[in-house]
């Protein structure tokens, strides 16, 4: 229990770090913190699949990412997974843990990019530990539900 308030208070310090050292531009910001996630992502992905056979498809992987690495990570699975089957997913977390220390009201939804873009960072560098090139973005309508939008262009 106590360790996964020391993740959310180490991810509030590493966002205002960040705030702090590139106080003019949100989209360095978000940049850096997503890049940071990626690496993260990367090794987290390999970690939980070190005695694990390979996926098969793509949809398992991303079953995987759904289940196991948001289990690992945030202690719950995801609410809800789409797909277009075009390489197109969306993940569904209504009580994203990250976002829960902040307020339910609206007042926050501007400054929500900044404390998703490590997340998409992990995301992002755990399918990248399979091969997999993606966008990783999120979305906030109302706090602390939060949409993550995963595209994997076909080649």
């Amino acid at each position: 229990m106590a360790d996964e308030f020391v993740f959310e208070f180490l991810h509030m310090e590493i966002v205002s770090y960040f705030e702090k050292q590139t106080e003019e531009d949100d989209n360095l910001i978000i940049s850096k913190l997503e890049q940071m996630g990626c690496r993260v992502g990367q090794s987290l992905s390999e970690r939980f699949t070190r005695d694990s056979p390979r996926f098969g498809s793509e949809l398992d992987i991303i079953k995987f990412i759904c289940k196991e690495f948001w289990v690992g990570t945030f202690k719950k699975q995801v609410d809800n997974l789409r797909t277009n089957h075009l390489g197109v997913y969306v993940i569904l977390d209504s009580r994203f843990k990250l976002l829960t220390h902040m307020s339910a009201g609206d007042q926050y939804l501007e400054s929500a990019p900044k404390y998703l873009a490590y997340t998409c960072g992990l995301v992002r560098g755990a399918l990248a530990s399979f091969g997999i090139n993606s966008v990783v973005t999120a979305e906030v309508s109302s706090m602390p539900s939060c949409k993550f939008q995963i595209m994997i262009p076909k080649t």
